[in-house]
C-alpha cells in the first residue's frame, strides 16, 4: 500500500505532465501565429491602412532625397544666373515676387536683391562650395569676390523654396582672411587661400 509521501509525489508528477501537455498544445497553435506576426512587422495586428514605421521612414527618406537634390540644383542654377551671368530676366523665374529678405546687407524683396547686383562691379563673381538641403531649405557655402572692397565675402546663404521658387532668404557673412590673418591656419573657403586680387596661394 502506497504511503502518504508516495501519493504526494505521484500527484506532483501527474500535474507536471498535464502542464507540459498544455504548454506543448498552446505552443503548436499560438506560437506560429506569433512568429508570423513578428516576421511581418505586426502587419496582421495593425488596423487596415496603417503603414509600418519602417515603411514610413523609407518613404520619407526617398522623397526627401529626390526633393533635396532637385532643390540644390535649383539654387546653384539660380545663383549662377543672377550673380555670374547677370541675366535678370531669366533670374526672375527663380525668385518669387513676394520674396522675403532677412539679410542686413540687402534691401527688401526681389527688386532689392536685383538692384544690388545691378549696382555691383562687373568683376563680381560667385563660387559655390558645400551645399546641403533638407526639404524646402537649402544652405550653400560660397565666396563672393570682385566686390571692390578690402575683402571677399564668405557667405552661408539659406534659402527657403516653395513651388519651385525662392520665397525667403537668410545669410551669414564673413570677410575672407589671408593666411597670415587666419588663426586656424586653414582657408575659410576651398582648400587654398585667395588674395584680394583673386590669386590663390
Amino acid at each position: 500500500m502506497a504511503t502518504y509521501k508516495e501519493k504526494a509525489i505521484r500527484v506532483v508528477v501527474l500535474n507536471v505532465g498535464v502542464g507540459a501537455m498544455f504548454i506543448a498544445s498552446f505552443a503548436s497553435h499560438a506560437l506560429p501565429d506569433f512568429a508570423n506576426a513578428q516576421s511581418n512587422n505586426w502587419t496582421s495586428m495593425q488596423p487596415q491602412g496603417v503603414q509600418g514605421t519602417q515603411g514610413v521612414q523609407n518613404t520619407t527618406a526617398n522623397n526627401y532625397t529626390g526633393l533635396d537634390e532637385k532643390n540644390k540644383a535649383l539654387v546653384l542654377k539660380a545663383f549662377d544666373t543672377l550673380f555670374n551671368q547677370r541675366d535678370y530676366v531669366a533670374a526672375e523665374q527663380y525668385w518669387s515676387p513676394k520674396y522675403i529678405q532677412h539679410s542686413a546687407h540687402i534691401p527688401p524683396g526681389r527688386e532689392g536683391l536685383f538692384n544690388l547686383i545691378k549696382s555691383s562691379p562687373p568683376t563680381l563673381k560667385y563660387e559655390p562650395g558645400m551645399i546641403v538641403a533638407n526639404g524646402d531649405l537649402v544652405i550653400v557655402h560660397g565666396r563672393y569676390s570682385g566686390l571692390a572692397q578690402s575683402a571677399n565675402w564668405i557667405v552661408a546663404d539659406i534659402v527657403r523654396i516653395k513651388d519651385g521658387v525662392f520665397v525667403e532668404h537668410w545669410d551669414v557673412i564673413q570677410d575672407e582672411v589671408t593666411q597670415e590673418q587666419s588663426k586656424s591656419g586653414l582657408p575659410m573657403f576651398g582648400d587654398k587661400f585667395q588674395n584680394i586680387s583673386g590669386t590663390t596661394n
